[in-house]
């Protein structure tokens, strides 16, 4: 809600409480959406594997059981492939089990990062403007001129493939569209009356950022950063796909699918139950989105 000129001001404790309602609440707000809740269901049964993974995997991702075994195959030390095996007798479930926790830890750090940076250009092009707007979205246009993947793959290819490559890659491709995103909208906020209050109380140049605009900005960014948590996991899927993700023997859904490759006229589980894994969480965060989007609209 936005603040009136003469509101009260707000201490920080009260603050904190009003974001920990505002969550809680936004929480019992998706239940107004069947397709939020259906999002939200997917995204939380993934989340609760990664962390119950070495609770719930039968054996280790990366033990040597039987290679190409059919799901449902019983090894001769007594363990059950449910999900079969792939071509080094790993057990696909397992892995599958164990990516979700790869997948979960790079995509959701991956994404802050490029909010954090894009956030703050974003704030600081749309509220300033004159010479800073210019110079950051020339830059951005740079960066934007590129194909996303090709600028994945190439800037992974320059730096080496790891976990920390591959977060500062998706930061460089990704934070010039959130700075868009962020400096539309703070040029619409900027005239609002509540952030000509704070300039006429003194406030400070963060404060005004990170305090008043964001803040106001905040539905439609949530929005955003749902669907391209989506966007980042497909990215993580496919510079595994392409060798260029995380090293082997790391579970990872894009590699399980790409060393499947060759043998998945006769051994189709291997590229199918990694598929399945990476297309559901897309999905959860894209109908999760939808159902922000779909009660921000009744609102």
């Amino acid at each position: 809600m936005v603040q009136d000129v003469g509101a009260k001001a707000v201490t920080p404790p009260e603050r904190r409480r009003s974001l920990l309602r505002t969550l809680f609440g936004g929480i019992g707000l998706l239940r107004e959406s069947t397709i939020g809740m259906v999002g939200f269901g997917l995204i939380l049964f993934w989340v609760l594997v990664a962390l119950f993974a070495p609770l719930i995997a039968p054996v280790s991702p990366t033990a040597t059981l039987q290679p190409f075994a059919p799901p449902g195959t019983v090894t001769a030390s007594g363990e059950t492939l449910w999900l079969g095996a792939d071509q080094l007798g790993r057990d696909v479930l397992s892995r599958v089990i164990y990516g979700s926790r790869t997948v979960l830890f790079y995509a959701p750090v991956a994404t802050f990062c490029a909010y954090f940076i894009g956030c703050i250009f974003g704030l600081l092009a749309g509220y300033l403007g004159g010479w800073v707007d210019d110079l950051l979205n020339r830059i951005a246009d740079i960066i934007l001129a590129f194909p996303v993947l090709v600028l994945y793959v190439v800037i992974i290819v320059l730096i080496g493939p790891s976990g920390l490559n591959i977060i500062l890659a998706v930061t460089f491709a990704s934070a010039p569209g959130i700075m868009r995103i962020v400096r539309g909208l703070t040029l619409d906020l900027r005239n609002r009356d509540y952030i000509a209050a704070a300039q006429t109380s003194g406030a400070s140049l963060p404060w005004i950022l990170f305090a008043e605009l964001l803040p106001n900005a905040r539905g439609p960014l949530i929005v955003d950063a749902c669907l391209r948590m989506g966007y980042v996991i497909i990215t993580i899927g496919v510079l595994g796909f392409l060798g260029l993700g995380l090293p082997p023997p790391t579970p990872d859904w894009g590699s399980m699918v790409a060393e499947s490759r060759a043998m998945i006229t006769f051994a189709p589980w291997m590229a199918v139950v990694p598929a399945i894994a990476i297309s559901s969480l897309v999905l959860g965060f894209n109908l999760l989105a939808d159902g922000l989007r779909e009660i921000s609209l009744r609102d």
